[in-house]
């Protein structure tokens, strides 16, 4: 009796140690990513991260997988014995359908219906076309711009239940529908391609609103409206003939991340003795004196402490990122790539990931956030001229260049030798160290910067300089939402630059959207934007002219955009009284002209005329 209560208390134990145990070890549906291919893909070797859905090792050599044209090339086991790593190839013979994946973990037989479908049509075409100067960007960040549907403002079982407008860190209930609903304005605005901050799962228990920290690769955000409403919105887009911008986040993931949580290798991120973090100095990258452990720590030290560091060097790692880019392209029909961070990452992986991007998709392009200072700090991690050991393919950069030492000074400085609009000119003229210089993003300001309106002290006639130069000058222009209706904020803290656009929430007092309540400078301001950006879309020279930039003179700065059938002047006065201009000072632009058109009122304009004090005058010259 004593030995059958003795069992009987054992089993009792053993049962509800099964009721405590963490969800994680019990019993799941296995997982494989990607999770799920095409046929007739360039990138047709993949590499399949498998995970057991129980807490046993997984049998390296009882992996099957049975299907025509679809083979088995090698089994990687991993430190973790739940991942293993499967190489395959997608052979021309493959045809779409259910590819069973069966595998053993212990006792346990698994299977998974691995999908294979038939490519999106229209590669270069109707997606992955690439974003050019031509193009005219408008960031988002989806949380802070439009609440279409109030019923995924929470989601159950996410981690972050929070909702409050009052506060600049809590989540507001942004979503895709409220930005489908107002592609309208976007698109009478000028707008040809959205840029949205990170779109993919952050399962995190604070600040989620920004995105930057990814939970799991494979889902889209669901409190965003997940995988059904961003495919809608990118077909919305295409629709209008307008582009889509994913933002890559390479070198980071969210501290609840399901590799962080459960790591398919021992180094699948950067592992220091105690938190490091990085020194966000670019120096030690390029310096030829540098040492070794600065240049560990700016690449591998982690960009917060919520933030762990991906380590790519790691084969498995690098794999799984680089699909995971094509995959996203593919699914969801993505023109262009920002990549956030870029300096941070590991370079030589870049050019890899950057390569198989343009190999599958010839046309698609892509741009990294470059926050450095100088232009040959800057050129260094893209396509440039520079005879140095390291050659960098990404195809532009966010041009922090020519805001930091551009238009901020240029409008906000007194004219100098080395100061004011000086600083713009002086800036644009070290563009020889770039392979393609129209390739860079110009901007005013971010979702991480102070907003421009605030950076010029709330002046009116600034912003629309600004506003004028970022439509003008090369480059691609991006505007951050909300600049055309002068809302304001300093990034310190960060969210105070991420306030609610006006009109996206119901009950708004004041409407961006239909003008309803604006003041006159706000609708002044909209309406200047509109004008430019839409005449911008249809000139020739604006979009894809050279320029020819002049030596500026008592704090005015004249260039040209010029095709060989559009010549456009642009007068840049930064005082604060109006100022002289004659054509004469100009004629190697201006020689066979007879009279010029002012682009924003359509006025007439003579051979000798003023600028008004902080004015930009864009000028199309006529024969």
């Amino acid at each position: 009796m004593k030995k059958n209560y003795v069992q009987l208390q054992k089993w009792f134990i053993a049962f509800c140690s099964i009721l405590t145990m963490p969800l994680s070890l019990l019993a799941q549906k296995p997982s494989v990513y990607p999770i799920n291919w095409w046929v007739g893909m360039q990138h047709h070797q993949i590499q399949l991260l498998i995970k057991s859905g129980v807490p046993d090792s997984i049998n390296l050599n009882q992996i099957q997988i049975d299907y025509p044209g679809v083979k088995l090339l090698k089994v990687h086991g991993l430190d973790n014995k739940t991942y293993v790593a499967v190489d395959i190839d997608i052979t021309a013979a493959a045809k779409p359908g259910i590819v069973p994946i069966i595998f053993w973990a212990g006792n346990s037989k698994q299977t998974i219906q691995w999908p294979l479908y038939e490519r999106r049509q229209g590669n270069g075409t109707q997606f992955a076309q690439g974003v050019n100067s031509g193009d005219f960007i408008y960031l988002i960040m989806p949380d802070r711009f439009s609440n279409g549907d109030p019923s995924n403002d929470r989601v159950p079982g996410m981690l972050d239940q929070s909702l409050n407008r009052d506060s600049i860190y809590l989540r507001h209930g942004g979503d895709f529908k409220g930005i489908i609903n107002h592609l309208d304005y976007l698109q009478k605005l000028g707008v040809t391609a959205l840029w949205l901050t990170p779109v993919i799962e952050n399962d995190e228990p604070n600040r989620t609103e920004h995105g930057y920290s990814f939970t799991n690769h494979y889902k889209i955000e669901p409190r965003l409206g997940g995988e059904s409403m961003y495919l809608e919105l990118s077909n919305e887009l295409h629709k209008r003939g307008m582009k889509l911008i994913q933002d890559a986040v390479y070198n980071h993931v969210g501290s609840k991340n399901i590799f962080f949580l459960d790591p398919p290798t021992h180094d699948w991120f950067h592992r220091w003795p105690t938190f490091t973090q990085t020194s966000y100095k670019d120096q030690p990258l390029y310096d030829p004196y540098a040492s070794a452990i600065d240049k560990k720590i700016t690449s591998d030290g982690w960009f917060t402490q919520k933030m762990p560091d991906l380590n790519q060097n790691n084969p498995y790692v690098a794999n799984f990122l680089i699909q995971h880019a094509i995959w996203s392209v593919e699914k969801f029909g993505i023109d262009g790539w920002r990549i956030d961070t870029y300096i941070y990452n590991d370079l030589d992986f870049m050019n890899r990931c950057n390569a198989a991007l343009e190999k599958e998709y010839p046309k698609i392009t892509m741009f990294g956030e470059t926050w450095v200072h100088g232009v040959s700090s800057q050129a260094y991690f893209v396509d440039n001229k520079i005879n140095i050991p390291f050659k960098s393919n990404l195809q532009g950069a966010t041009d922090f260049q020519l805001l930091f030492d551009g238009i901020l000074p240029a409008v906000n400085q007194p004219f100098g030798w080395t100061e004011g609009v000086n600083r713009l000119y002086s800036t644009l003229a070290k563009d020889f160290l770039y392979t393609n210089p129209m390739r860079n993003v110009i901007f005013l300001d971010n979702h991480d910067l102070s907003r421009f309106f605030s950076e010029v002290k709330e002046d009116v006639d600034k912003q629309k300089m600004g506003i004028a130069w970022l439509l003008t000058s090369r480059g691609i222009p991006q505007m951050y939402y909300g600049t055309e209706v002068l809302m304001k904020g300093f990034s310190n803290p960060d969210g105070w630059v991420r306030l609610d656009f006006p009109g996206g929430w119901a009950g708004d007092k004041k409407n961006a959207f239909t003008g309803e309540g604006l003041n006159k400078d706000e609708l002044s301001v909209q309406a200047y934007t509109k004008k430019l950006a839409n005449f911008r879309k249809n000139s020739p020279a604006l979009t894809h002219g050279k320029l020819m930039q002049y030596v500026p003179k008592d704090g005015v700065y004249v260039y040209f955009r010029y095709t060989d059938n559009q010549t456009i002047m642009c007068v840049m006065n930064t005082n604060e009284k109006e100022h002289q201009i004659s054509w004469s000072s100009f004629a190697e632009r201006t020689s066979g002209f007879r009279k010029g058109l002012n682009v924003m009122n359509d006025a007439e304009v003579g051979q000798d005329f003023s600028v008004p004090a902080k004015t930009l005058m864009i000028i199309e010259l006529k024969k």
